[in-house]
């Protein structure tokens, strides 16, 4: 029984699921927007959303854990830059998620994730 299990495993050990999250959020921040299945789309939202919230308090700490986190000093930079000033007023709520549908056989139904505008 799977009580009081949140996260989606995606078929992978815990290494290889951090690994992912971090590909993936990092391709998210520097290209605003990536096509990926809805269960990966599903569990990097709220990755990214901590990591925007976190980087709208410019300070060296919060640097420091978004850099942990994403091992990209540009993806830090655009994300302390361009996308936190852009959300500063805003209180949460900054990626979508559009469903795309079945793209073949073998492949889970796709989505985008993007930033909102």
């Amino acid at each position: 029984m799977r009580h009081h299990v949140s996260k989606r495993t995606l078929g992978r050990s815990r290494k290889q699921r951090v690994g992912l999250m971090r590909a993936l959020a990092r391709s998210l921040v520097l290209q605003e927007g990536i096509t990926t299945t809805i269960a990966k789309a599903k569990e990097l939202r709220p990755y990214v959303e901590r990591l925007v919230t976190i980087s709208k308090e410019n300070t060296l700490a919060s640097r420091r854990i978004v850099m942990r986190r994403l091992s990209s000093k540009d993806a830090v930079r655009k994300l302390h830059g361009v996308i936190a000033d852009r959300y500063a007023k805003r209180a949460g709520g900054y990626t979508r998620i559009v469903r795309m549908g079945r793209v073949g056989k073998r492949v889970g139904e796709m989505a985008r994730i993007e930033f909102v505008k």
